[in-house]
Order: C-alpha cells, then structure tokens, then sequence
C-alpha cells in the first residue's frame, strides 16, 4: 500500500495495491500491522457505508468529544469528491481543507483523524464505505455548512442535493462560538 502525505499533517491518501486480470480484481483494503508500519494504529471499531446518487453532498460532518472519531474513507463504486477540514484547535492548519477523488475503479482510500470535519460530493451514482475510530454518538454530532465563504471549498459543483440537515448546519464562526473553540 502506498502512503500520500497531504498539505494537512495527519491526513493521507492510500492507494493499494489491486491485482487485476481478466476476470476482475483484488486487493487488501485494511490490515492492521499494514497500517502501524505507516503509523497510523488506529482501532476501528464501526463500519459505515452508504449510497448517494450523482450530485448529492453529504456534509460537512464530525463528532465533538469523547465521541470523536477518525475515519478511513473509500468509494466501492462510482467517484466521489472527498473534503476534510481540519478543526483541531492547536493546528497550524486549522480551518484548512484538503481534497481527494475517490474513485471506485482505483480503490483508493482516504485518512481522516480526529478532529476533522468531513464531507463528500457524488460525482456519480456512488457507494461510500468508512472504516470509524469510535461509535456514533447523536448527541455529539455537529458540522459547518458546506459552502461557508470563510473556507471556500470548491466543490465542482453548483447546484447539489442536499439533506434537510445540512442545509441546517452553521458557519465555521458560529461553530467555533457554540463550541467555544480556542485557536
């Protein structure tokens, strides 16, 4: 498995290694040893896969504490543009994004730790799989609306389908009062 460092420290992206012949493929999506040799010994403990059809954005989405929760990220099928936002108060990089296609022909796969806001775009009809450090929680679910101008992600797209929560959830800076975030 091959390890991409980003621009944001603690995320990377990997791509595995796909055996390929005429009758399909394989390839390993998760081995635990595989993964404390990169340095990322996490304890997986849900797993979480859901359907969107092309144009929907689902989030962007994290847990607060003690709920909190690192993800591996990948696209089974279809392609998916991926976006993680760090909000870890002590970073450097806080209030920073990074994004990555996904896309379910590469199999590749995306780490997002603790801290971090989450969200993806379906690019096409597509089945989203994540591997989660820690159980969902309802009560420590927050988020920040998906086109907040203070964090400018493009997305590629203009016009997505959105879930009634979504289109519900807060501003980085009204996030940051409610949780009394301290840069």
């Amino acid at each position: 498995m091959k390890i991409i460092e980003t621009s944001i420290k603690g995320l990377v992206e990997l791509q595995p290694r796909l055996f390929s012949d005429d009758r399909g493929y394989f390839f390993e999506s998760f081995n635990e040893k595989t993964f404390e040799s990169m340095g990322l010994a996490h304890h997986f403990v849900q797993d979480n896969q859901s359907f969107s059809k092309k144009g929907v954005l689902r989030g962007l989405h994290l847990q607060l504490p003690p709920y909190a929760q690192g993800k591996l990220v990948r696209v089974i099928s279809g392609k998916a543009y991926d976006i993680a936002v760090d909000l870890r108060p002590e970073s450097e990089t806080y209030g920073q994004s990074y994004g990555c296609m996904l896309d379910g022909e590469l199999q590749n796969m995306f780490y997002i730790p603790e801290g971090f806001a989450h969200g993806f775009v379906a690019l096409e009809d597509t089945v989203f799989f994540y591997k989660c450090t820690n159980i969902y929680h309802q009560g420590s679910e927050a988020g920040i609306i998906w086109n907040d101008e203070e964090l400018n992600i493009d997305w590629g797209i203009q016009q997505p389908l959105l879930s009634e929560k979504d289109l519900e959830l807060p501003t980085l800076k009204v996030f940051e009062k409610d949780i009394a975030v301290e840069k």
